[in-house]
């Protein structure tokens, strides 16, 4: 895969066309279901009040972030459902599409912190991102996770 056919793209889920979606919902599938063996409810009614960032490689997702408005799971906005395609995941694809989501929600939703449940495994990495832990470990869906926030005033490293 050339990296530099990468590009990028943001749209909220009325503008998302019906195969473009179609594949998005199946690389988180392939990710979160089939991959983490994790049988979760994907389809949590939220998705059509987000904004979806993803990256294409010839007309094919390879990665995605749901970018959350505030008041929506709480008061700050938040980016879930961050995931990479498999083989690409050496390409550090995975802390573009943060920073993107980050200014993403930053511009979108001015004044407002970023809050995520990461899972735990990627915690230095949300840290890099200038993330902070907010408390303990929570087992959510099977898998180990910790609730992280960026304020309006944090900087990605």
């Amino acid at each position: 895969m050339d990296p530099t056919a990468i590009t990028w793209h943001c749209q909220p889920f009325s503008a998302l066309e019906n195969r473009l979606l179609y594949q998005l919902l199946q690389l988180r599938q392939a990710i979160f279901v089939v991959e983490q063996n994790c049988p979760y409810p994907d389809l949590d009614n939220l998705d059509p009040h987000c904004d979806h960032l993803f990256a294409l490689n010839q007309d094919e997702p390879v990665a995605y972030a749901r970018c959350l408005p505030p008041g929506l799971t709480g008061e700050q906005s938040s980016i879930g459902r961050v995931l990479v395609q498999a083989q690409l995941r050496r390409l550090q694809l995975g802390g573009e599409l943060m920073r993107r989501a980050i200014a993403h929600n930053f511009a979108q939703w001015p004044g407002h912190s970023i809050r995520i449940g990461a899972q735990a495994y990627l915690e230095e990495f949300y840290r890099h991102l200038g993330f902070t832990s907010e408390q303990d470990h929570y087992m959510e869906d099977g898998i180990l996770h910790i609730h992280m926030q960026l304020t309006t005033t944090g900087e990605p490293h």
